[in-house]
């Protein structure tokens, strides 16, 4: 699987950490910088030639709107995905014509950042094995022309509960023996909160089933195994 080289662009500090800390827990995704002001995030754009660009709005030195729109007048390869606290109607149609791949609103999560760069990926590579297309096939390619899942257990998945993270817990369960939520967080990444979270629906949704277990020192455990 070819890597997708991403910069980071982001002002506060803190937040370019989580970034960079989400980015490295993906598959195949190499990070190749991080810059903290418009000026830099040009110089790095324009001699790593990154194939994504997570892209904050507000700097000290200009609006993130502006290097997208100079990306796009340059006929840069590198593609966008907003991460902004920016809520404005305005904002949102100013990156839609500056043809951002996505627009994520902070605080950033980590499912959604995943999900996107899995639509990413799958969006090059779909590129990448066509020499002609057809309406059907440039349909499939633009996001917006997309229509809403419609199968019966996409459109049933409560709140809280991604299809993504899902898939991967189905994955670690099918291990034989039995499962804490702790153990199975720390198998996908997420925290302990989580992990239950989404092994209590599969219980509900009668693919696991759980039992309470007491440790060593008598403190109860809810443990989770396949049907």
């Amino acid at each position: 699987m070819k890597s997708i080289r991403l910069l980071i662009v982001e002002d506060d500090r803190q937040i370019a950490e989580i970034q960079r800390r989400f980015v490295e827990r993906l598959d195949a995704v190499e990070l190749c910088g991080i810059a903290h002001t418009l000026a830099d995030a040009r110089d790095q754009i324009d001699v790593l030639q990154p194939d994504l660009v997570l892209l904050d709005v507000y700097f000290p030195d200009g609006s993130g709107l502006e290097l997208l729109r100079e990306l796009r007048a340059g006929d840069s390869p590198s593609d966008v995905i907003l991460i902004t606290a920016a809520k404005e109607v305005d904002t949102l149609r100013s990156a839609l014509r500056g043809g951002v791949f996505d627009y994520i609103l902070k605080p950033l999560v980590f499912e959604r950042l995943q999900a996107a760069i899995q639509r990413y990926r799958q969006h090059l590579e779909t590129l990448d094995s066509l020499n002609n297309v057809a309406q059907e096939e440039v349909d499939a390619l633009l996001p917006r022309s997309q229509p809403e899942p419609t199968s019966e257990s996409a459109s049933r998945l409560p709140k809280g509960i991604d299809p993504l993270t899902l898939d991967k817990i189905r994955d670690v369960v099918k291990a034989p023996g039995d499962w804490s939520a702790e153990a199975v967080g720390q198998e996908i990444g997420a925290s302990r909160t989580t992990a239950r979270r989404y092994l209590e629906y599969l219980v509900s949704s009668e693919e696991l089933t759980a039992e309470v277990t007491y440790g060593s020192v008598g403190r109860p455990e809810r443990r989770y195994r396949a049907l």
